[in-house]
């Protein structure tokens, strides 16, 4: 079969805007209303800069089952539906642009890819000719590393399989009506990852997305991303290839550190996003930060908590639930004239006493009610499965996960939370308004209990010492750097794996014990025989034997000169012994 005509590689880039910010996919966490949440934090102009994928789906069951898909992706409006086989020129031609209705809507969700996870390219095109009509790609997953993953032999997994990969690659590429793209983990060694990028390339993708971390890289093992394969890649792959970085985006401006030292065209965030959705929005000027943008007297801001939560909210009745928000008064904020703050703090803690008692535990007459109601219905509790009800409690937990260290009853009335409650979800709301107020008043008062002190000269060498520990031994400096106070929404820094060992989050396996061990004892080995040598020239064990440089060897005097030998000279490096 002769390839589909369409755009491809940076010809396909370009046409999409070259949009330099990447909203990762994320599984069952980067579904239309987070896409416009985040999108929402940047002017109406630059909202497609924004590039978002999907959450991954499975091919398979996208293919197969109607349930699933209608529970995952919904681009057009009840009673219409997906085509399934999908056919984009009969979509195009018959819908109109009051039809589309959440995912792929041209007026605020694109540009768009749909990542799905395969290991059957005949499955994988199915899919993928379903949602093509309201996407821009699709992309295949190869960089999931869960043991999910592992067990359906499919993302990172695949890796070792280069012909399947291929084929399923080829096979969109050639019979698919959008382009196909890829994400993938560094493999090895750079030349392994290079080989590996090269037949992805080969294979049709128009864009790779490199995520900096190999597949074993997760939980408490995550480390950080090696940004320096991804500018080998940059710069070994041909110009004409697309490549987004993925990997170490905790803020802002380490997009665009990132973009200078990968070189990518693109930088995707996946982690830093979910704590911190404002993450590709520069912040507002100093003096411009209005309610929902606090900036301490340090310099230091974010984003409000609550205000990012109402925002969120917003969008779920607006666009999910299709019904107005409920009126919602002014953020609290501790400049506001005396009356109108009594006011609020009034009013916020009524509505707190109101939340906390409706987030009780039911009474055992309510739990009776509940029952005869359960019974009347036939015994069953309909399931809400709609994916934008589904991730909304994980969504809230990042947003909160500050606060809810702090504010214990915002953090057990979201953990009630039912999918598709949405009384509930105000209800945390009301609670979370409260819990800023009450830190934006403390911080009022004590500033300084709540900024970290600034660095002072070195006592002892104790600041000097750590100020020299690297990005890679410690994660110290981008805990300072990223920490706000709690009522801030602020990236979550992940311990490294040395410091997971120490604290006893993590534990070495039987493999790594015994690659730790052989090196013990080459270390062991080594120092047996510096410290032969040492006592053989008269030092200390401890003493290091060193070969001394030529000016060394002129200066000292041997009882018998020598000229015609270069007869080097053994010295101890922890001091020099003379006389």
């Amino acid at each position: 079969m002769a390839p589909v005509s369409k755009l491809h590689g940076r010809a396909f880039y370009e046409s999409l805007g070259s949009p330099k910010f990447v909203l990762a996919p994320m599984v069952d966490q980067s579904e239309f209303a987070w896409r416009l949440l985040t999108r929402s934090f940047l002017p109406d102009e630059k909202k497609t800069s924004v590039l978002a994928y999907s959450p991954m789906l499975h091919a398979r069951l996208f293919a197969d089952s109607p349930k699933y898909r209608a529970s995952h992706f919904e681009p057009v409006k009840a009673p219409l539906a997906m085509a399934a086989p999908g056919d984009k020129a009969h979509a195009e031609a018959t819908l109109k642009p009051e039809d589309f209705y959440l995912d792929g809507n041209p007026k605020m969700d694109r540009p768009l890819f749909v990542q799905f996870c395969a290991n059957d390219p005949d499955a994988l095109l199915e899919a993928a000719k379903v949602v093509a009509p309201y996407c821009d790609a699709v992309d295949l997953n190869l960089g999931c590393p869960q043991g999910i993953a592992k067990r359906g032999h499919y993302g990172a997994f695949l890796q070792e399989d280069w012909d399947l990969i291929s084929k399923m690659i080829s096979k969109l590429h050639a019979e698919l009506d959008i382009p196909v793209t890829a994400k993938m983990r560094v493999l090895d060694t750079k030349e392994k990852t290079l080989d590996y990028a090269k037949m992805i390339l080969a294979a049709g993708a128009s864009i790779i997305t490199v995520h900096g971390r190999q597949r074993e890289q997760k939980g408490h093992n995550t480390g950080l991303a090696d940004w320096t394969i991804l500018r080998y890649l940059r710069e070994q792959l041909p110009q004409e290839t697309v490549i987004f970085a993925n990997g170490n985006i905790l803020q802002h401006a380490d997009i665009h550190q990132c973009l200078e030292e990968t070189k990518a065209d693109g930088v995707m965030s996946a982690e830093g996003n979910l704590y911190d959705p404002s993450i590709f929005a520069e912040p507002p000027a100093v003096g411009n930060e209005g309610r929902e943008y606090w900036r301490g007297k340090d310099g230091k801001g974010g984003y409000r908590a609550d205000a990012v939560l109402r925002r969120y909210l917003d969008i779920i009745h607006r666009h999910v639930l299709g019904e107005e928000p409920p009126q919602r008064k002014p953020l609290f904020l501790a400049s506001d004239p005396l009356e109108v703050a009594a006011q609020s703090t009034a009013e916020e803690t009524s509505n707190k006493r109101a939340a906390e008692e409706e987030g009780q535990p039911p009474t055992k007459k309510q739990k009776i009610e509940a029952a005869k109601e359960l019974k009347k219905n036939g015994g069953k509790v309909e399931r809400v499965v709609n994916a934008n009800f589904v991730a909304m409690q994980a969504h809230c937990f990042h947003i909160l996960r500050p606060l809810v260290s702090k504010a214990h009853n915002v953090r057990d009335a979201l953990a009630r939370c039912k999918s598709g409650d949405i009384a509930a979800y105000e209800n945390v709301l009301s609670l979370t308004e409260a819990a800023v107020r009450d830190g934006l008043l403390a911080y009022e008062a004590d500033p300084a209990a709540f900024e970290d002190p600034a660095p002072g000269p070195a006592t002892n060498g104790e600041n000097e010492e750590a100020e020299k520990k690297a990005p890679t031994e410690s994660s110290d400096e981008a805990v300072r750097r990223c920490r706000r106070p709690y009522w801030v929404c602020q990236s979550y820094v992940r311990p490294l794996p040395k410091e997971a060992y120490l604290k006893g989050s993590m534990q070495l396996s039987k493999k790594e014990l015994k690659k730790l061990a052989a090196e013990d004892d080459k270390i062991k080995e080594k120092i047996s025989k510096d410290n032969s040598l040492a006592i053989q020239s008269g030092v200390p064990p401890e003493g290091v034997i060193a070969t001394a440089d030529k000016q060394l060897e002129k200066n000292v005097q041997t009882a018998e000169p020598r000229a015609d030998k270069q007869e080097s000279i053994k010295v101890p490096e922890n001091g020099m012994v003379c006389g």
